[in-house]
């Protein structure tokens, strides 16, 4: 199930967002509203739903939450964005893995 998370989440979300993958929640980041959806099998999934609640394309990345070890992962296929000078699966730029971190913590880290 796919949560849209605006503020902290609560555990019952988390619980459902991991439903799906059991050990990792794929996440797709709004660099720019703060907010990010969680959740399904693919990362392009959690991106339909911002573009649908007015996320821009060029302000949403892939990532993961693992719970376990609180590690945030940068890779997924709708991070390949020559466009953005993102060539790979793996996001590139330092400062826009730090961003997504600074979502993910404040949303997700502490539930």
């Amino acid at each position: 199930m796919i949560h849209l998370i605006r503020a902290p989440a609560s555990a019952q979300q988390l619980d459902a967002m991991l439903e799906e993958l059991r050990e990792y929640v794929k996440l797709a980041v709004d660099i720019r509203r703060g907010i990010l959806t969680g959740g399904g099998a693919l990362h392009a999934d959690c991106e339909a739903v911002l573009l649908e609640d007015g996320s821009r394309q060029e302000d949403i990345w892939g990532a993961d939450w693992i719970p376990a070890t609180r590690e945030v992962r940068y890779e997924a296929l709708i991070n390949i964005r020559p466009g953005q000078g993102n060539l790979s699966m793996s996001i590139q730029d330092q400062a826009t893995r730090d961003q997504i971190e600074g979502v993910v913590r404040k949303l997700l880290g502490e539930s």
